[in-house]
């Protein structure tokens, strides 16, 4: 009985397993059911969405393409107005009468202020051998409408300046400035200054004759914006050594003296100066000056113009190097205490050449110097009359200049001078400028 009782619940107990696992099965399939169908849905879903953002995307792309074909076409419009536009104004310019050109030079002014690109087609059109033949009419409106279709076009391009001088502007220039107007005058004077850049890239200008208009110009009264373009046409010029034999001769060395005084265009005038200063006629020409070196001394107390102290204080050092005599002028303009301002208030490069020069003044022991390191003049024996001359006369100039005026610039610099690195900076010069160690 027991047995039958035993077996019996072994069977219920089996049969209770088998339906669990049995619904364990079904709950297992019908997740895994699901999940593919929620798969599915999420990868329809993102099909549609990335088929919907093609769309979207194509749609941006075509508009695009579109605005940009009707960009081109708009250029090609503009291209094509401006081209039927030159051919026009050139036809006009080569065959038209006066007033037509000059209607044609102002086209083109207008032309090649817009676009840059029509300033190197323009001339390659011929026009101007045409613009340079108005410059010399006497009639005003189409000389300065002529002249300044040129400033224009020879504005930031080597090849149109060249083809305007190898067309002879410079011939057509006038040789008086007399019976001109002040306006066309000052366009004269931008022209040259744009030419003259030429200079800068080693150009062979075929002549110079156009100096004796620059001169006219400096020397009258004019405005600073014309002598200023006047000034840098030099100086563009003076950077070819072999320039400087025609502007010293045209007799330019004493104006562009006198306008290195002038503060407004001092500093062109202190650089054409200084280029000339490296060859033997310029310097002759400078040093022989009445006005030397007077001028580049006071222009050393301009604290307001450090350029022109650096390029005042550069001309100094190139006239008394090798040259005794430059350095007792120098003296007897009272230098020394200007050169010890300038070391202690002046731009770093002026600062460095004024202790450069101060220290050629103050070596009393005829001290050996290097070449290149400061004013080498020859040496006599200790005996030579001529040695011990300029010995005394050196110390007796010097050490009145000092007496009289060093320790009066002193204070005055010293009043300028507050900041703590200027005061350490003074004390030391006031040391190394003492009188037992300077040459008076």
């Amino acid at each position: 009985m027991s047995n039958t009782s035993s077996s019996s619940s072994i069977w219920v107990l089996s049969n209770i397993k088998l339906q669990f696992f049995t619904r364990i099965k079904r709950f297992l399939q019908s997740k895994a059911t699901r999940k593919r169908c929620e798969s599915s849905d999420y990868l329809n879903k993102e099909k549609s969405r990335a088929e919907q953002s093609n769309i979207e995307q194509n749609m941006v792309e075509n508009i695009e393409t579109v605005q940009v074909i009707e960009k081109h076409k708009e250029e090609e419009e503009v291209v094509e107005e401006t081209e039927i536009l030159l051919q026009k104004t050139v036809k006009m310019l080569h065959f038209g009468s006066w007033e037509e050109k000059e209607i044609a030079a102002k086209e083109i002014e207008s032309l090649v202020k817009e676009d840059v690109k029509v300033r190197k087609l323009i001339t390659e059109l011929g026009v101007v051998p045409v613009l340079v033949s108005m410059v010399a009419s006497q009639v005003v409106s189409h000389r300065r409408a002529g002249l300044t279709a040129l400033i224009y076009l020879a504005d930031g391009t080597y090849t149109n300046k060249a083809m305007i001088v190898e067309a002879g502007i410079l011939s057509k220039l006038p040789k008086t400035i007399d019976l001109v107007d002040e306006s066309t005058i000052s366009e004269f004077a931008e022209l040259l200054l744009s030419l003259s850049s030429l200079a800068n890239t080693q150009y062979p200008f075929p002549s110079l004759d156009f100096l004796p208009v620059i001169k006219d110009i400096l020397k009258k009264d004019m405005t600073f914006d014309t002598k200023r373009s006047c000034l840098g046409a030099l100086y563009n010029l003076s950077t070819m050594l072999e320039n400087a034999s025609p502007l010293v001769s045209y007799g330019l060395v004493p104006i562009l003296l006198e306008l290195s005084l002038v503060k407004e265009i001092s500093e062109k005038a202190l650089a054409t100066l200084g280029n000339l200063l490296v060859t033997l006629m310029g310097k002759k020409a400078i040093e022989n000056n009445s006005m030397v070196p007077q001028n580049f001394v006071e222009i050393l107390s301009w604290e307001d113009k450090p350029k022109c102290q650096e390029l005042s204080v550069y001309i100094l050092m190139i006239l008394a190097h090798q040259s005794s005599s430059q350095r007792d002028k120098m003296a007897q303009a009272r230098i020394v205490p200007i050169l010890l301002e300038v070391v202690l208030l002046g731009s770093p490069l002026a600062q460095k050449r004024a202790m450069k020069l101060l220290q050629w003044f103050k070596d009393e022991r005829q001290i050996k110097m290097g070449p290149h390191s400061g004013p080498q003049t020859p040496r006599f024996g200790m005996g030579s009359p001529l040695n011990q001359r300029d010995t005394n006369e050196g110390k007796k100039l010097m050490k009145s200049l000092v007496k009289q005026s060093l320790h009066k610039n002193l204070e005055i610099i010293t009043q300028r001078a507050n900041a703590n690195g200027e005061s350490s900076k003074l004390k030391s010069l006031v040391i190394s400028t003492s009188s037992k160690s300077l040459p008076y």
